[in-house]
């Protein structure tokens, strides 16, 4: 009688130490690839709000039906992000991005051909709808290629690539637009998402998605108090930040006495501001999570807090609006968090965290058009964003007070 075969050896050393070297040769191609695609989405997202008067006069619309496009994009990024993450939940990870960037890429293109006001405000939605998924997945991509002490890193060199679009691809997309009328700066954005679609075909590897995965599974997540309260960080701490920057151009021109000519290099700080915050905040991260998301908080109160003082003068003005930029340096710190809390719902977490920010974006603007309207002046807008950062550590404190209960309910039922 002939002896069972041996059994398979399982995996050892030696190969746990080939796939963390394949992640590595992969990890710098893949953050390149997935970060042009939020370079291109960055730049599509924020270039609009330049170009206005442009598309307004070309569709023969008044300037606050124009603006209204922006509002419809925000809307599909907030009901795209958890619908497309559920749906394609099962997908590979490189096959989901690609269609992703594909999508964005296509409303972006078809947004320049819009012949009509309606058409581009649905052009303009249908663009909106890959923006919190494609950043849910590449932030999970790039974790996975990431030793597990720089998971935050790395989210936050995936997100450097829409921090950098509002230094970099909005200015030039905008200068575009002026020069060649607002169409052109759309085929840019396109333009750039098909760059991207070729570096992640080439860049990132074909990542399978977890064992299991399914539509049902993510919507597990809808079911954790973790990832509810995580996500109201976001959407009520960070809405401080669009209170203020909203207004900022009639804030500073009015108060500060700014010239007009001068307000784009006073935007670049922001932009500036923005990449500073994001690089320092995810390297705070990958040290203490939660002391980072503590520490980002206090300083949100402190630079709102202080806004409607530093904007008496240009000087101080100029300081105050990089201070305000710092503030997207929670971000990375909060994709993390929603990693580490939703259990093996991770797609559909880590893309309601942009859904979280798009609500923190109309919460912030709406409260501080409220401000202003009631006439409390156009500085008011730091003490409603002062309010909304206190907000944002009082979900903070209560989503550690449910940790230490359920800790505490735990431990007692193992007794």
């Amino acid at each position: 009688m002939s002896s069972a075969p041996p059994p398979s050896p399982s995996p050892g050393p030696s190969a746990a130490g080939s796939v963390q070297a394949r992640h590595e040769r992969a990890f710098w191609p893949s953050v390149l690839a997935l970060g042009v695609g939020g370079f291109a989405i960055g730049t599509g997202e924020f270039v609009i709000m330049g170009l206005l008067p442009e598309v307004a006069q070309d569709l023969d619309i008044s300037i606050p039906q124009a603006g209204h496009v922006i509002s419809t994009y925000a809307l599909g990024v907030v009901l795209g992000a958890p619908v497309l993450a559920v749906l394609a939940a099962g997908w590979p990870r490189r096959a989901l991005l690609l269609a992703l960037m594909a999508l964005f890429a296509a409303g972006n293109l078809a947004s320049a051909l819009a012949p009509s006001y309606a058409s581009l405000s649905l052009l303009r939605f249908v663009a909106g709808l890959p923006h919190g998924t494609y950043f849910g997945v590449a932030a999970l991509v790039a974790a996975s290629l990431a030793p597990p002490d720089r998971r935050a890193s790395a989210v936050g060199l995936v997100m450097s690539g829409l921090t950098s679009a509002t230094l970099v691809g909005v200015p030039i997309a905008a200068w575009l637009g002026q020069h060649l009328g607002w169409r052109a700066a759309f085929i840019l954005v396109g333009a750039i998402a098909v760059l991207a679609c070729v570096l992640i075909r080439r860049g990132v590897p074909e990542l399978q998605p977890p064992r299991g995965a399914s539509p049902l599974r993510e919507l597990g997540a809808l079911a954790r108090p973790q990832v509810w309260l995580t996500l109201g960080i976001g959407a009520i701490g960070f809405g401080g930040m669009f209170a203020v920057f909203s207004y900022i151009k009639p804030t500073l021109i009015e108060t500060a006495g700014l010239s007009p000519d001068a307000m784009p290099l006073v935007l670049a700080l922001f932009g500036l501001g923005m990449v500073v915050g994001n690089l320092a905040g995810s390297r705070l991260a990958d040290r203490s999570l939660q002391r980072t998301i503590a520490g980002l908080l206090l300083w949100n109160v402190l630079v709102l807090g202080t806004f409607s003082i530093m904007a008496q003068s240009v000087v101080t003005a100029s300081v105050s609006v990089f201070l305000l930029g710092t503030i997207v340096a929670i971000a990375p710190a909060l994709q993390i968090r929603l990693m580490d809390v939703a259990g093996e719902a991770q797609t559909l977490s880590a893309a309601l965290n942009h859904s979280a920010f798009n609500i923190a974006n109309a919460l912030g603007a709406w409260l501080g058009g409220i401000a202003i309207a009631a006439g409390l002046g156009w500085t008011a807008t730091g003490h409603v964003g002062t309010l909304l950062a206190l907000g944002g550590m009082v979900v903070f404190a209560a989503a550690l007070l449910h940790e230490r209960h359920a800790r505490r309910r735990g431990a007692a039922w193992q007794r």
